[in-house]
């Protein structure tokens, strides 16, 4: 019993419910005959999708500057980088690294001056940074219309500015998916569908999520954490605390951008203008609903996380959509998303 009871409380009540909920959704995927090689396909690459702009997160609770909900930055410079690879012809593999290549300098300065920034406004860089974040958007809404590219399938076939929406589809669309991905056979899943694991998504986030688990056990990411939880002892043994402040808002402002280049490499499309405003509030929840809290934050958490909203989101909408006889599914999608969105905000920093 006493197992059981710390099992319970080491999951959670908030977590077991979602993954209650979840696993009943996926019951009745399977008893209403949707395929279960797709959903599981579907789940697998919103999860790789999705777990680098919530790994984001984890730099920026661990320095003390909690959720960053300014992850905009990182994922404008990210964009900035895509397009710069399209623009000069890259496509494949080195359109992808390219746009690493290009995003990651430019993410970084960007992290810096935001961390300075941040410095000035303790205990009050989650409200600060969704004003940035949304002041950044504005800018970048006017400087889409003014950059001077020629390429095509990023500018308005008439006027000038580049397109709401640029296909990825003859530079590198799909390249992490479809890298090393292997198809199960038949009947693995159902006998009507095959099922294809998204291997070079999934590798590519384990070698990120890696890195940043081997940084934080290092002698400044130790450093780093004891600065975001205890500002007044990390002085007081000689850390200058404003300094790893810093250092992790800028890894953060990197995975961001780092984030929305698989992002859009998976859905296939960049989307610009106001459409990076809506990426940080998914990724904060994703986080707090895998278990952290705005004081800690653990790759465990970005895990579970993702994988319970992400999950929740891919099965919840086919199987209202059979019920409902498509009436409703839309309602529920946003019901289900800003739901959790809202819980996991609200409930942030209770669970220690």
């Amino acid at each position: 019993m006493q197992k059981l009871k710390g099992v319970y409380n080491k999951i959670g009540f908030p977590r077991l419910i979602i993954a209650l909920f979840l696993l009943i959704l996926l019951v009745s995927s399977k008893v209403l005959g949707l395929s279960q090689a797709n959903i599981w396909n579907s789940i697998l690459v919103r999860f790789g999708m999705n777990s680098i702009l919530v790994l984001a997160m984890v730099p920026g609770i661990r320095a003390g500057i909690g959720v960053n909900f300014n992850l905009t930055l990182g994922v404008v410079f990210g964009l900035l980088g895509a397009l710069l690879s399209i623009e000069f012809g890259f496509t494949g593999g080195m359109g992808f690294l390219m746009a690493l290549v290009i995003a990651i300098p430019m993410a970084t300065v960007a992290g810096i001056l935001y961390g300075l920034m941040l410095n000035r406004v303790k205990g009050q860089e989650m409200t600060v940074g969704n004003y940035i974040g949304l002041s950044i958007v504005s800018f970048m809404c006017i400087i889409w219309l003014l950059l001077p590219f020629t390429n095509l399938s990023l500018t308005w076939p008439m006027g000038k500015g580049l397109r709401t929406t640029v296909s990825m589809e003859n530079s590198f669309g799909h390249f992490l998916n479809n890298l090393w991905a292997f198809p199960k056979g038949t009947g693995v899943f159902d006998t009507a569908s095959k099922f294809s694991f998204p291997t070079g998504m999934i590798l590519f986030f384990v070698l990120i999520a890696g890195l940043l688990w081997i940084f934080n056990r290092s002698k400044t990411g130790n450093a780093m954490a004891v600065s975001g939880a205890n500002e007044s002892f990390a002085i007081s043994n000689g850390l200058n605390v404003n300094r790893y402040r810093v250092l992790g808002t800028t890894i953060s402002t990197v995975l961001g951008a780092i984030g929305i280049v698989v992002y859009a490499q998976a859905f296939g499309f960049l989307q610009l203008y106001r459409a990076p405003l809506y990426m940080a509030l998914p990724a904060a929840a994703s986080i707090l609903i895998g278990g952290a809290t705005l004081k800690e934050a653990k790759i465990i958490h970005v895990i579970i996380g993702t994988f319970l909203f992400q999950s929740l989101l891919v099965v919840a909408l086919p199987v209202i959509n059979i019920i409902s006889d498509g009436q409703m599914a839309e309602i529920i999608r946003i019901i289900i998303s800003n739901g959790i969105i809202l819980y996991a905000l609200t409930r942030g920093g209770e669970e220690e």
